[in-house]
Parts: structure tokens; C-alpha cells; sequence
């Protein structure tokens, strides 16, 4: 799934004393197996309890070669096997990416449209059906003053996107959202045919305080 394999978090007991459904099972394998770039980092993190029956999250963050984090973000999969007519299906992803981005784009009219094109894109670049793609594009200027008047500008940019996958291959929707924080970050696309190094350990790779290396699922 990524070079950071992580332990298991803390979960719902609820969740731990049911049979998982077989195909949150095979969504949950998906997700191990796949591999991300080099510059992505995960670790598990609990995930929602109320909104559907099972669920997975996982939250990551994308570093420089020099070590300086670009984007953070979060990815969650939540499973119903009644459906949820909303979902339009019985999977639910649902992803967050969040980063700073140089202050002279904050007047740009179009950069919300091009952040969603970013989510769009990386979708139809994938080959990754999905129904029900809805989100949100959020830009805010921060401004210094006095004391920390010589702070530079900067515009936070946070995506939020959820979408809903028509199979259990959710291991290509994670590279998805690994591709669009990399992008949010304005790090360059992976050249055609060069495969995704595994990340390295230490450093910034480290999981936050609070959350555990990633495996994925029981």
C-alpha cells in the first residue's frame, strides 16, 4: 500500500466482534496491497463510528525530498451492505487535502475551479468509475501584522471530495487521493512507465502522535 506500514489502531469494539462483509474485506486487501509514491506518507486513525457500519480512515501527509511537508490530508471508506440511497451504492469514500500555497494565487478567480478539476482529473487519469461525486473547494488568505508583520502571505487551500466506488477495488481510489495531495503539495507527476518508490522510514514519515503505523483493517 505504501513503504509506512503501520500497526493496528484503536477500533470500534463494536466493529471487532462482527464479521467483517466480505466486501469491505476485499476493499480493506485492496487498500493494503497498493503502493503509493515515495513522498507519501499514512498512518491509520479511527475511524467514524456513526455514519455507517464500518469504516476505515487513514490520514496522510506528503514531504519534500528534503524532508518539508507540502499537504496533509485525510481518506475514508465507509461501508453500509444495506446501501445508502445518497451513496448511490454501498461504499462511501470520502477525502480531505489540505495545503499552503504560494499568496499571489489567492486572487486567482479560477483557482477553486482548477483545485476541483485536480480531483476530477486525477479520477478519469486513473480509469476509477465512481457515482455521486460531490465536494467542496475552500481558499483563505492569511495575512501578518504587527510583530509578525514580516511573515510572508499564504493561501491555505482545503479540498474536501467524496465520491462512491461501483466495485471493491478501493486500493486505486487511495491512489487517487495520494495523486491529488502530491498535486495540492505542487509536486510533479510521476513520468509515464516510472513506478512509485517505497517511502522511506524515519524522518517525516514518523505517524503523528495519537495515530499507528498503517496496516488496513483487522
Amino acid at each position: 500500500m505504501t513503504g509506512d506500514r503501520t500497526g493496528d489502531s484503536k477500533r470500534d469494539p463494536r466493529q471487532e466482534t462482527r464479521q467483517v462483509p466480505a466486501p469491505f474485506a476485499a476493499a480493506l486487501a485492496s487498500l493494503r496491497e497498493r503502493r503509493l509514491r515515495g513522498e507519501v506518507h499514512l498512518a491509520e486513525i479511527p475511524g467514524p463510528t456513526r455514519v455507517a457500519p464500518y469504516s476505515v480512515a487513514l490520514e496522510g501527509e506528503v514531504a519534500e525530498p528534503a524532508g518539508e511537508e507540502v499537504a496533509t490530508g485525510r481518506f475514508v471508506v465507509l461501508h453500509d451492505p444495506e446501501g445508502q440511497e445518497t451513496w448511490q451504492g454501498i461504499f462511501r469514500v470520502v477525502t480531505l487535502v489540505r495545503a499552503t500555497l504560494e499568496p499571489e494565487l489567492a486572487a486567482d478567480p479560477l483557482l477553486a475551479d482548477v483545485a476541483w478539476t485536480w480531483v476530477t482529473e486525477s479520477l478519469e487519469a486513473a480509469g476509477v468509475d465512481a457515482l455521486a461525486i460531490g465536494g467542496t473547494v475552500t481558499r483563505v488568505l492569511s495575512q501578518s501584522f504587527g510583530a509578525l508583520g514580516a511573515t510572508p502571505d499564504a493561501v491555505d487551500l482545503e479540498i474536501r471530495a467524496s465520491w462512491t466506488p461501483t466495485d471493491t477495488d478501493l486500493g486505486m481510489h487511495l491512489a487517487v487521493w495520494g495523486d491529488l495531495m502530491a498535486t495540492a503539495g505542487g509536486l510533479p507527476p510521476l513520468p509515464d512507465g516510472v513506478a512509485s518508490l517505497a517511502a522511506r522510514s524515519g524522518g517525516r514519515g514518523h505517524p503523528r502522535p495519537g495515530s499507528r503505523p498503517h496496516t488496513v483493517g483487522p
